[in-house]
């Protein structure tokens, strides 16, 4: 600290009755090389009206972070489930599920989100089941990133299954809606 007051006096900052005077960038500035110099690591001064705190890294010493220790475990085994016994009718009843979506044309998102089906909480939904949609015509929202992006109908058709729930997160190219164009 003597070496600290000298210098403070040497620089004026100090009057002879050690009453602090006012410290312009300058003389902040020469503080800050004195203290690189000086080879101390950290210089702290307070008065009533003012503080300084003047951190630098000793020569030849390196900072040394502390790195989380990972732990690693070894996947365990998963009993298989149970066989369901299924109704003999139940692979056809999805075959012709199958082959009526054929005839459907999917409306797929274009972009990861959050799928809305209204334009804001207060407001009805863009599309039903049962509603005609042309070409153009605003089906959803899907938010990505703080930004509601509208997606519109890339055909005109019946909306026929609405397949994602209302403010679920949605991928890019997953199903959202299948129209029937005829």
């Amino acid at each position: 600290m003597a070496v600290f007051c000298c210098f403070l006096r040497f620089f004026g900052i100090f009057d002879t009755k050690s009453n602090i005077k006012f410290m312009d960038i300058k003389d902040i500035q020469n503080l800050i090389k004195f203290v690189s110099k000086a080879e101390v690591s950290e210089v702290k001064y307070k008065t009533k009206d003012f503080e300084i705190t003047i951190k630098t890294p000793l020569a030849g010493s390196e900072a040394v972070y502390a790195q989380p220790a990972v732990y690693h475990t070894a996947p365990q085994a998963v009993a298989a489930p149970a066989p369901v016994a299924t109704p003999a009718a139940a692979p056809a009843e999805k075959a012709e599920a199958a082959s009526d979506d054929s005839k459907y044309v999917t409306i797929k998102s274009p972009m990861i989100g959050t799928f809305y089906r209204k334009p804001s909480p207060d407001k009805d939904v863009f599309v039903n089941v049962g509603d005609e949609v042309s070409a153009g015509k605003v089906v959803c929202v899907i938010e990505a990133m703080k930004l509601f992006n509208q997606i519109e109908s890339e055909i005109s058709g019946k909306i026929v299954k609405i397949l994602v729930d209302d403010a679920t997160p949605v991928e890019y190219d997953q199903p959202l809606f299948l129209v029937d164009p005829s």
